[in-house]
């Protein structure tokens, strides 16, 4: 009897403890998957709070006069001009400064006649990127900023803030040879040229030299034979804007002229 019962108690089915024991480890598994997890994302809280308090650490370069900080001097030193004024960098072809590297770069642009941005809807070339940008808004029609005073809008920033200085009658860029006032430094800077006899825009085809770029421009037509200024209504082209306006006044009534104007203008500003 004594066998018979070892051998019972030996054919016991061992499956539910070793089935306990799996499940007892499953657990075991998912508990510590759970404390890798959250151990990770702890991990990464404390990654993420440090690099933001090495990038706070790092902007140890503080501007007096604003507070703006910075996380290089060399960023600092650049802003810095922002208050002084300083313009270190020099065209050597007219000497007109600038406070950056690549601003300088853009204007050398002017000289070379260098033209990389095209405008894909009327084909006129640009010499920056911002400048392009500024076309953009004759075709789209946009002017966002508008006067208060008068409800005259502007596509430019800057024209909008020279046309507040007419109904301030703010000019404070005056001429020490004449006693001349003007709303901006460039207006001032290209007037004196009148005192000085500076010209320093020269026609790459011949040996004239002008005090205005723009007069250069209308002049170097003459070699190169470019007509930009177009009659909308007959298709005669002029070199210079004032040949198609007189064109215009023979040939198109008072109602045609603005509408032509208006056509010429948006291509060619």
């Amino acid at each position: 009897m004594e066998f018979i019962k070892e051998e019972i108690e030996d054919m016991r089915d061992p499956e539910p403890s070793r089935i306990k024991h799996e499940d007892t480890e499953e657990q075991i598994d998912q508990v510590r998957v759970k404390e890798q997890r959250q151990e990770l994302n702890e991990v990464e809280e404390e990654h993420r709070n440090f690099t933001i308090q090495r990038t706070k650490a790092k902007k140890t370069h503080t501007c007096t006069q604003c507070g703006k900080s910075f996380t290089e001097k060399g960023n600092l030193n650049t802003h810095m001009r922002i208050h002084t004024g300083e313009k270190p960098y020099t065209c050597t072809q007219c000497g007109r400064s600038f406070s950056h590297a690549s601003n300088l770069s853009a204007h050398l642009r002017t000289h070379s006649g260098e033209k990389t941005f095209n405008c894909d809807q009327c084909g006129k070339d640009f010499i920056s990127l911002s400048n392009l940008k500024q076309h953009l808004k004759l075709h789209s029609g946009e002017r966002p900023y508008v006067c208060s005073l008068c409800g005259k809008s502007f596509s430019r920033l800057y024209s909008f803030k020279l046309h507040q200085k007419t109904h301030n009658e703010v000019r404070d860029y005056m001429c020490f040879d004449c006693g001349k006032s003007f709303t901006a430094a460039e207006h001032l800077k290209r007037h004196q040229r009148i005192h000085t006899g500076e010209k320093p825009y020269k026609c790459s085809y011949c040996d004239k030299s002008f005090t205005l770029s723009g007069s250069l421009k209308s002049h170097e037509r003459v070699h190169t034979g470019e007509k930009p200024y177009d009659c909308t209504r007959c298709g005669k082209s002029f070199t210079q804007s004032c040949n198609l306006w007189t064109h215009i006044r023979k040939h198109c009534s008072v109602s045609q002229r603005a509408n032509v104007l208006l056509d010429s203008h948006k291509v060619n500003v």
